[in-house]
């Protein structure tokens, strides 16, 4: 995860609730409303999915409009768009895994980054029992999602000519410029992953200045 900032409803949606105040978001039949929504998330978050951090487009193929606080749970918040992210279609896992549990830590709070601590070989773990909730309930430990993670984070140390083998050998510097060029860019997709590796190397700078 890495922390999403919300911003304004779409118009389309600020519409369609003006017009139909006391429905929900399963109510809403017209799908240019759904879409608009799910590319104003995808705006807000780089193009990658909220949770997993894997690419995604706004096609109904590829991702759909989750709810972070359950619709079950909270139904006076279905059509909030500020607990609307979009979430990839994985089966068994992020928004298909989250279905209606709770969601003690999400990427709409700042302790997503650092309440979980991932590792160069992909594997992620909490700090806390909540982050370590979370990961179950979105079933982000997998071996499969571990492998993806591994390879996105060799593929970004390649690019930016510090490859796997010299990990150990960055020192501050280094690693501040790599935060810099990982850094999100207005109208710019993230590489995929890409927060996967800017944890790390945040954990690692917090050591060499702790």
């Amino acid at each position: 995860m890495r922390k999403i900032t919300k911003g304004e409803a779409p118009d389309e949606l600020k519409d369609w609730v003006k017009d139909h105040p006391s429905k929900r978001y399963s109510e809403i039949e017209d799908d240019a409303v759904r879409q608009a929504i799910r590319e104003a998330c995808l705006r807000e978050q780089y193009g990658l999915c909220a949770y997993c951090c894997k690419p995604i487009t706004a096609d109904n193929s590829s991702s759909h409009n989750e709810h972070v606080v359950a619709q079950r749970i909270d139904q006076n918040r279905t059509t909030d768009f500020t607990n609307i992210v979009a979430s990839c279609e994985t089966p068994n896992q992020c928004g298909k895994a989250h279905g209606h549990q709770p969601l003690p830590l999400t990427p709409l709070m700042d302790e997503c980054e650092t309440e979980l601590k991932f590792s160069y070989s992909g594997r992620v773990r909490g700090t806390t029992a909540r982050a370590e909730e979370s990961l179950d309930v979105l079933k982000l430990q997998s071996s499969s999602l571990n492998a993806a993670r591994k390879r996105a984070i060799e593929a970004l140390q390649y690019e930016f000519g510090t490859p796997p083998e010299e990990a150990a050998e960055l020192d501050t510097d280094i690693i501040k410029i790599l935060l810099a060029e990982l850094a999100p860019q207005e109208g710019r997709d993230l590489k995929p992953y890409a927060p996967v590796l800017v944890n790390i190397l945040e954990h690692e700078l917090e050591g060499m200045q702790g």
